[in-house]
């Protein structure tokens, strides 16, 4: 995981963006009461979490990561059978605290019961489920509350996915998104609930509240939450219309054969992707037979190389449409791979003085790849980079058996001095620091040694 964390200050963020996030971080400290602070490296290891219905077709997997956040506040959970309904009921939610994890671990714990109280054991489609749901995260705010310590300050966004034999429910508050991908393309996706959304500012503006730096009250930068309760103090008003409000968006859509995958993420990764680039680079990791939690990790570390500086977590719920293994896409992906490691060989070997990692990345970035996985592009192969890159820092002896390998495989590429034997800067002889079990499909392997950059 260090080999990951330094390949990623390697490629860290530009200075505009860097700014950017720091700002935003001094705004969460003095408004939340956080340490706010970024880390020095991001903490890259991930949380794999699987699992297939009794329902054919039905699977989901899930993957999290801390990043370069100070602290961890996300948190997730997925119920692929419902007590008292029909096979086929399923839920799954995704919850992004701010100001410290309390109120997203308490959703992730105790939402799912509350919906299913709510629904009871017939409920009527789609209007009563529609209902229930507005109701059951009115509830747990209101469960979260009786519990909250006093003036504590702390919330948590959600999105969450009820699946029933005849529709897809969506349910939101806040930034947390779900799209949809139908038929090869994003058929829906959620939409923020922020301060200057007309509906939003309207019922802002009737609590007696005030919009600044499209902030509520010039700190919360989403107008729905659970927790927030600071907000939530307006009198002789009932909760869905305080100035931050628990009440969730609920979408109904009737299933489709269509249907490919639902996608539910935390707004860390929607910084770094579009939520089309994302419906891209799932179907195009499914069709390399990846499982959904592994594919979620590659996805993650793409968006952590894009730049992410968020904790983030990422959800795909596949139906029975969803794309399945493809030879002819695992055999191009295969072939991409072997072209990525012939350039950075090209690359390593024809410099007089061998180049650094991150020099080899952005000369590649200039290039013209063809065959790229659609959204992630050149960032979702940055760990295939890293690992072609290692190969050539490896012993003496093995990185001459290496070398001259790769230039028996290169036309044309001129004689290059050899290097001087290398010693780790760490005093260790043989660099063997590798990352513990791979995260996810054929781009994994052998990691770099994080102490000789």
């Amino acid at each position: 995981m260090a080999v990951f964390a330094r390949l990623l200050e390697r490629l860290r963020w530009s200075g505009k963006a860097q700014e950017a996030a720091e700002q935003e971080a001094e705004v969460e400290r003095r408004v939340l009461g956080e340490p706010g602070c970024l880390l020095a490296a991001p903490r890259c290891s991930q949380r794999l979490h699987g699992g297939a219905a009794s329902a054919p077709g039905l699977r989901f997997g899930s993957s999290a990561v801390q990043g370069w956040r100070a602290r961890m506040e996300d948190a997730h959970c997925a119920r692929l059978a419902l007590p008292g309904l029909p096979s086929g009921w399923a839920f799954f939610a995704v919850l992004d605290g701010h100001g410290g994890a309390r109120a997203a671990r308490f959703g992730a714990r105790h939402l799912p019961d509350h919906v299913l109280g709510e629904l009871g054991p017939a409920p009527r489609e789609p209007e009563d489920v529609r209902q229930a749901l507005r109701s059951a995260f009115l509830r747990a705010d209101a469960h979260l509350r009786a519990l909250w310590p006093r003036s504590d300050p702390g919330g948590s966004t959600a999105v969450a996915l009820l699946v029933s034999p005849r529709f897809l429910y969506l349910a939101h508050c806040g930034d947390s998104r779900a799209l949809l991908s139908r038929s090869g393309s994003m058929a829906f996706c959620t939409e923020d609930h922020r301060p200057h959304r007309p509906r939003e500012r309207e019922r802002i503006h009737d609590a007696g509240g005030t919009i600044r730096r499209r902030r509520v009250e010039g700190s919360l930068a989403v107008s729905r939450a659970l927790g927030d309760f600071a907000y939530k103090q307006a009198p002789g008003r009932p909760p869905e219309l305080q100035l931050v409000s628990a009440e969730p968006e609920v979408a109904a859509l009737a299933r489709q054969a269509e249907d490919e995958f639902v996608l539910l993420a935390s707004d860390g990764v929607w910084d770094a992707l579009s939520g089309a680039d994302l419906a891209g680079l799932v179907a195009s990791r499914l069709r390399l037979g990846l499982a959904p939690e592994q594919l979620c990790a590659q996805l993650l570390d793409t968006c952590l190389y894009k730049g992410s500086l968020d904790n983030m977590t990422c959800m795909v719920v596949c139906f029975p449409g969803a794309p399945g293994p493809c030879e002819e896409a695992i055999r191009r992906e295969m072939a991409l791979d072997a072209a990525l490691n012939h350039k950075v060989a090209e690359l390593y070997l024809s410099a007089q003085e061998p180049p650094c990692l991150n020099t080899v990345f952005r000369t590649l970035e200039s290039e013209d790849i063809p065959g790229l996985p659609p959204g992630g592009g050149l960032h979702s192969k940055a760990t295939v980079i890293a690992e072609a890159y290692s190969k050539l820092r490896q012993t003496p002896e093995e990185c001459q058996e290496v070398k001259h390998a790769l230039l028996e495989s290169i036309p044309d590429l001129p004689d290059t001095p050899t290097r001087p034997p290398h010693s780790c800067r760490s005093g260790k002889d043989t660099p063997t620091a590798v990352r513990s079990q791979p995260r996810s499909g054929p781009s994994r392997g052998p990691g770099l040694c994080c102490c000789c950059f």
